[in-house]
């Protein structure tokens, strides 16, 4: 069971950092027999690098009290995909549900997240996937994730590694069969335009009413599309197949005003399951929620240890831990910090996702013995420059 501090005095870094170890310290970590170490002492170097931005390599040399760098790794590569998936998403719900009315209908939202990677792949191709080019190189390692559309609880819900050689639509079936196991009921789910799948549509739409963006693709959809007025139509994709899919599609017309500098008409289309009733700018005004993942994903990405290892599953481990080190502060600012008043918690603005960070570092390296030296040179300043001043 998740403890968290009380809330009737004041949250301490101590307080952070022990709910941080006590969370990430549930993730499995079979490690080496035999070893003096424990996992605590693992996550621990883990955490840290996570929350500095840095490498495990360099919070080992940095901190007496850590680890050796190798024996980390040595335990690090000891992890199993299964046994570490299953259990963090054990924790996503856990920490959801201790913020969470199980009576109220949530909008849900999925996506991709690409973690881009220099390199090639340790044992298998399906390690890595293909993407847009980005920081100098088009390979990554892949998740899918599905997270909470909410102004104060934007939590991470689930999440699963996603390979080359499956396909995409298995890994977001995943999600979404844990999605659905959450206790409270989903009103709308929403996902971008890489979701538009047969499969993938079938399956989110019988959980809940679905917005997906259209691809444009095909004579008979664009031809749907070369509108100058908004509309709503039913689409269907495979038609007179076996496959056949039939849906309301919304086409929503906007103007770009000088919005970042664009003019004219845009013409965008909705797979707008079960929401017939809508209006394509209702359809519309409900997927532009989903934009608040990206402020999730850089905070998730402003606590994520940086490594050069090739193995997919330490790479895995080391984004598990930063979103649920996100997921962990939403908790403790809703729960802990957070004031109660009329229409809601006040939610405190000093208490950032970096405030946060910074509390279980300083913890950390008080508790690991940082390191506040360095060797000297032995020669000082050489007696030709010394002359030459005098």
């Amino acid at each position: 069971m998740l403890k968290l501090p009380q809330p009737d005095g004041f949250l301490s870094a101590w307080d952070v950092k022990g709910v941080a170890a006590d969370v990430i310290g549930e993730l499995p970590l079979p490690g080496i027999e035999g070893s003096p170490l424990d996992p605590g002492d693992i996550w621990s170097a883990v955490i840290l690098a996570s929350v500095n931005q840095t490498s495990v390599r360099e919070v080992c040399a940095e901190n007496h009290e850590a680890p050796c760098d190798d024996t980390v790794f040595d335990w690090l590569h000891t992890l199993d995909r299964g046994w570490l998936e299953f259990a963090a998403n054990l924790l996503f719900m856990q920490l959801a549900m201790t913020i969470l009315d199980p009576e109220r209908s949530r909008t849900v939202s999925i996506d991709f997240v690409d973690n881009p990677y220099h390199g090639v792949h340790l044992d298998e191709e399906g390690e890595l996937c293909r993407m847009s080019p980005k920081d100098g190189t088009t390979t990554c390692h892949r998740y899918c994730t599905a997270y909470l559309v909410s102004n104060g609880k934007p939590i991470t819900l689930s999440m699963t590694y996603v390979r080359s050689d499956e396909k995409q639509a298995d890994a977001v079936e995943r999600v979404l069969d844990r999605v659905e196991a959450y206790p409270f009921e989903i009103e709308l789910l929403l996902a971008d335009s890489g979701f538009y799948n047969e499969r993938v549509i079938r399956r989110s739409q019988e959980i809940a009413a679905t917005v997906v963006p259209v691809a444009e693709k095909g004579d008979r959809l664009e031809e749907k599309l070369e509108t100058h007025k908004s509309y709503m139509t039913t689409y269907r994709m495979y038609k007179d197949s076996e496959r056949e899919l039939r849906f309301p599609l919304a086409v929503s017309v906007s103007y770009q005003n000088g919005d970042r500098g664009k003019h004219g008409e845009v013409v965008r289309g909705y797979a707008a399951c079960d929401l017939s009733d809508r209006t394509p700018a209702q359809v519309e005004h409900c997927y532009r929620k989903r934009s608040a993942i990206e402020s999730s994903y850089r905070l998730f990405r402003s606590a994520r240890a940086v490594t050069s290892t090739q193995d997919p599953i330490v790479r895995f481990a080391f984004v598990v831990v930063s979103f649920l080190l996100e997921n962990l502060w939403l908790v403790l600012r809703w729960a802990v910090v957070a004031r109660p008043r009329r229409g809601g918690r006040d939610l405190p603005e000093e208490f950032t996702f970096s405030v946060f960070c910074d509390w279980i570092r300083h913890a950390l390296e008080q508790e690991l013995e940082r390191r506040w030296r360095i060797e000297m040179n032995g020669v000082g300043v050489p007696d030709a420059y010394t002359a030459a001043a005098g």
